[in-house]
């Protein structure tokens, strides 16, 4: 039995706390750790359970019953933690985005690799259905080649949003609408079509006057084959999200809508009924999942663990979405094309030398230090 401790007991932790709880028959939670010892302990209260609250990491992490950590906090705080547990032998799952810089990233891997634990990063929306299922037609080549793609992370965060007080402020929170909604979506475009040649970026912020940092931006990514266009933002009202896919034979998406097209003796198109046929098929054929969201990729975390199943998002994979956010954001600040990967001598590379080179949209005048008396929500649900 995993022995589990969850390090932040904020929002997110309630979620990742139920999705240890799905899997009680290989981990049991035994820890949970917070600057606040009754938040700790409310957290524990809440879900009936028989763990220890915690007010100091160390403390928590010198305790052999625990096999694995899971890092609930803000991105700032991220690496710091990990390698802290990874040092102290204990296999780490942190959450998205993994860190806000590449060196960061990299301290990561390294600790990971110099400790012999396993290091996941929290990328729960390719465990979805729609999501496995076209990602298994692009890798079997039943649709042909991807031409052209269009990646739209689009949300709706309200003013009060950035109250929080590390929200809005790219020394902590990292970025804006890109680095805290879009990880999700760049995750699974560069897992779907690997990472492109270069990028080119426009961003702004138009609707959010507390945050130093972007609510809106627009990039192309260039491939030597194809090109995609990203739009991520926060200020779109009914949330609208997709991925969309223009092959040789048609369009699929996440969420899934197919279409087919045949040209005409004149060139202009008629529908492909056989193609279309074909794709539903593939689509209704592709393997299911029998877990969603956290739960499943936490359940891939365990069993990677365990020995049983290969981990799916580890260290190097976490990374890559970490440096399309980053490229983006120099794309964005320079306003030239940027090539990937980005080198370590690159002032970008690091934390402290990309936020000297960022613009202050607007100067962060109030914050709070927790909703504690909000319900917080966490938006659409990519993929549905």
């Amino acid at each position: 039995m995993l022995g589990v401790a969850v390090i932040g007991a904020g929002a997110v932790c309630s979620i990742h706390l139920d999705s240890f709880l799905d899997h009680a028959d290989i981990c049991e939670i035994r820890a949970i750790c917070d600057i606040s010892l009754e938040k700790a302990q409310a957290a524990i209260d809440g879900k009936g359970l028989s763990a220890t609250a915690y007010v100091d990491v160390e403390d928590m992490l010198a305790n052999a019953d625990i096999d694995l950590v899971s890092i609930c906090l803000p991105p700032s705080l991220h690496c710091d933690i990990a390698v802290k547990s990874l040092k102290a032998g204990k296999h780490v799952l942190v959450e998205k985005p993994m860190a806000p810089s590449l060196e960061e990233c990299d301290a990561m891997i390294a600790a990971q690799k110099e400790s012999g634990r396993m290091l996941s990063v929290v990328s729960q929306n390719r465990y979805k259905v729609p999501t496995m299922k076209v990602k298994a037609m692009l890798d079997s080549g039943v649709a042909g080649q991807v031409n052209h793609a269009m990646i739209n992370s689009l949300w709706w965060r309200g003013e009060n949003y950035h109250d929080m007080a590390w929200r809005g402020v790219w020394a902590k929170e990292g970025g804006g609408s890109v680095a805290n909604q879009s990880v999700h979506h760049l995750d699974i475009a560069q897992w779907m079509l690997g990472m492109p040649e270069k990028i080119t970026a426009v961003m702004k912020n138009v609707a959010h006057s507390n945050s130093e940092c972007e609510d809106s931006a627009v990039a192309i990514f260039e491939y030597p084959d194809k090109l995609v266009q990203f739009t991520s933002n926060i200020v779109t009202h009914d949330e609208e999200q997709e991925l969309v896919f223009q092959t040789e034979k048609g369009r699929i998406s996440v969420p899934w809508e197919v279409a087919a097209s045949q040209a005409l003796p004149n060139g202009f198109p008629s529908p492909n009924e056989a193609a279309l046929s074909e794709l539903q098929a593939a689509y209704d054929g592709a393997p299911e999942i029998e877990k969603e969201g956290h739960s499943g990729m936490i359940g891939n975390f365990l069993h990677a663990i365990l020995g049983d199943k290969p981990l799916m998002i580890d260290g190097p994979e976490g990374k890559k979405a970490v440096e399309l956010i980053i490229a983006i954001y120099k794309a964005a600040t320079t306003r030239q094309p940027v090539t990937l990967p980005i080198d370590k001598d690159d002032v970008f590379y690091t934390k402290d030398g990309m936020v000297s080179q960022m613009p202050i949209f607007h100067e962060k005048t109030h914050s709070v230090e927790n909703m504690a008396a909000f319900e917080i929500s966490f938006g659409r649900d990519v993929g549905k």
